[in-house]
């Protein structure tokens, strides 16, 4: 006889409810290279688990170091929105200048079943 906790199997249910989302990183050079995230991942991690260039990182996500700076294209900008306060402000200290439509990686969490393009500039430090 098994015995099924209710607290993992709800949980199970839940993660198989949702959908991974793509994330479609487009290099300075022109490469691009595709990732399944997980939702409420943030585009930075998911771009430094799977080794994807261009995104550093380098403060783990704690929002102090601007090494994960992206261009968010056209089709995205509606599902990201725009940068926080604190955020704008760091994006002031990206390697690359700014844009419109920067963005830091790491503020990004990902939405179940959606998908995002990036683009990462030619430089982060």
């Amino acid at each position: 006889m098994t015995i099924t906790d209710p607290m993992t199997a709800s949980a199970d249910a839940a993660n198989q409810e949702q959908t991974v989302s793509r994330v479609v990183y487009t290099a300075d050079d022109g490469t691009v290279t595709e990732i399944d995230g997980r939702p409420g991942d943030s585009i930075m991690e998911t771009a430094v688990r799977n080794g994807v260039p261009g995104i550093i990182g380098e403060c783990g996500g704690s929002l102090s170091c601007a090494t994960c700076h992206v261009f968010v294209a056209a089709e995205t900008l509606a599902l990201v929105g725009t940068p926080g306060d604190l955020e704008d402000e760091m994006l002031d200290g990206t390697a690359v200048e700014r844009e419109e439509n920067s963005r830091l990686s790491c503020q990004i969490k990902l939405q179940s079943g959606c998908r995002y393009h990036v683009t990462t500039p030619s430089e982060q430090i």
